[in-house]
Formats: structure tokens, C-alpha cells, sequence
């Protein structure tokens, strides 16, 4: 297993408080795309939006189709109706799809983006070419399930809670506080009950499709944050040993928000997926 470690402060950190434009799909996904050739589709977690993607759009536009979309009820995708769970989530992935022409895609989803990559996969492989799934849950332990099912049960009442996924999410190098300050910004502006209806089917949802990987016939990179203390090294680890042709990168002294605080280990990990065929040696 490969490690890898940088920086905000490295060539590929974050575009700090750019906005992207969005198009709008006829479902009312919003996505912002960049850059021609093979098309790479990304989606984001939980509270986010598709600026969280910021150095990889950056990064992969000059050699792929990048689409970005926001998440429902994120950005300024509209959110599905209360009670979805993670299979309708899955499902607006496939008429997302559908509203944009595109028949087969390489699919990176972040957290509960991952989540729904996984399902995609599942669900529709023909059209996944190539699956990674950045910082995603598996099978979570008695003690993690309760908690994050109390987190979704608080939302409603307490609404949403900035200082506990930024304290999950982040440690307190300097060198984290440009991502972390982002990540702020974007959990303060978030739709409440977009967030809500998220968040309750990413609580419920870690063993909805954990069964697949055994017949995930797509290269597969499961990539998380050696200090992630939900979207575990042992979980990618897992799963990578059960999808036949999946590896597992861990970012040593990271944490949940790789993508914007490692962006440069995670687009030399993305870059070895996007072109693997196999599972790298």
C-alpha cells in the first residue's frame, strides 16, 4: 500500500473562494464542467458543494471532461423529498446521467458522494467505467452507527452543526486552517433541510450496498486519511480486499477533507486510477 502527504500551501492547494458557474440539469441538478476528452463526474459529502472539488476540477479539466455537481439540496441542486434514502440518492445520480448524454463515466465521489458512488456502481455498472470512493464509510461499528444516527436525529431539533464536523474533519495544523475556513463557509450556507434529508440517509446508509464490492468488475481506488476517525483506513482497506480489481491509498497525517487538504497526493492517487485498467501493483 502507497502513502502520500502535502498541503494546502502545495502547488495543487485549493482555488480559495473561487465560485463556479453553474448549468442547470432538467431535474434541476446543478454541475459546473470543464476541459474535453473521457468524462470524470465528482460528488462531493455532506454540507459541501461542488467548489470542494476545487483542486481536482483544476487539476483534471486539462485532461478530462470534469462534471462537478452539487449534491441535492446542496449548492443549488433542489433537494430530494424528506425520508429519501441513500437508493434515491443513487437513482437522481442515474437520471443526472441520463439529462446529460453520458453513457459511461469515471465516478470519484467524496464521504456521502462516495456513498452514492458505491450505489452507482451497484446499480448501474455498465455506465461506470471506474469507481473511487474518497473518504467513504463501511460497515460502521455499533459505536459509530449510534453516533452518527444521533447526529442525524439532532438536526432536526438543534439544527445544522458546524464545530463538530470541522473538529471530525480537520486537525489543527496551520497549514489546514485556508480548507478549514472554506469548509466553514460552505456548512454555514447549506440548505437545513437539504442537509437534513442528506444526512439522515448517509447515517442509515453504510450497509446499503456493502455487498457489492465482490462483484465490482471496474478498477476501484478507495482513498481516505490515515487520521480519519470515521472513514477509517480499515475500511478502505476492506473493501479494497473485496472488489477484485480495488486498491486502498492512505494519506498519512490527514484527515476527512483530503481532497482540500492533501489535493496534491490525492490527484497523484486520482491520476494512477484514471488511467489504471487493473489493480496497480
Amino acid at each position: 500500500m502507497q502513502t502520500g502527504s502535502a498541503t494546502t500551501s502545495d502547488a495543487n492547494g485549493p482555488v480559495a473562494g473561487r465560485a463556479f458557474p453553474r448549468g442547470m440539469s432538467s431535474h434541476g441538478a446543478a454541475y459546473f464542467e470543464a476541459g474535453e476528452g473521457d468524462v470524470l463526474v465528482l460528488i462531493h459529502g455532506v454540507g459541501m458543494r461542488l467548489e470542494a472539488w476545487a483542486p481536482q476540477i483544476e487539476q483534471f479539466s486539462k485532461t478530462h471532461r470534469v462534471i462537478a455537481v452539487d449534491m441535492p439540496g446542496h449548492g443549488e441542486s433542489g433537494r430530494l423529498p424528506e425520508g429519501s434514502d441513500v437508493t434515491d440518492f443513487v437513482a437522481w445520480l442515474g437520471r443526472f446521467l441520463d439529462d446529460l448524454n453520458l453513457d459511461r463515466v469515471s465516478l470519484a465521489g467524496h464521504s456521502m458522494g462516495a456513498m452514492i458512488s458505491g450505489g452507482a456502481v451497484a446499480s448501474f455498472p455498465q455506465r461506470i467505467a471506474r469507481v473511487a470512493y474518497l473518504n467513504g464509510v463501511y460497515r460502521r461499528d455499533p459505536q459509530a452507527r449510534a453516533a452518527v444516527l444521533a447526529r442525524a436525529e439532532s438536526i432536526r431539533a438543534t439544527g445544522v452543526d458546524k464545530e463538530g464536523p470541522l473538529t471530525r474533519w480537520f486537525d489543527d495544523e496551520p497549514n489546514n486552517r485556508q480548507a478549514r475556513e472554506l469548509t466553514r463557509t460552505w456548512l454555514e450556507r447549506v440548505d437545513p433541510e437539504g442537509y437534513a434529508v442528506a444526512y439522515t440517509a448517509f447515517a442509515g446508509g453504510d450497509e446499503t450496498y456493502a455487498d457489492c464490492w465482490p462483484s465490482v468488475s471496474c478498477p476501484a481506488l478507495f482513498l481516505t486519511g490515515s487520521g480519519d476517525p470515521n472513514s477509517t483506513p480499515e475500511m478502505a482497506r476492506a473493501m479494497a480486499a473485496a472488489a477484485p480489481k480495488g486498491w486502498a491509498r492512505v494519506i498519512e497525517g490527514h484527515r476527512h477533507m483530503v481532497n482540500l487538504t492533501a489535493p496534491g497526493a490525492v490527484n497523484t492517487f486520482l491520476a494512477e486510477w484514471l488511467v489504471a485498467e487493473e489493480k496497480p501493483a
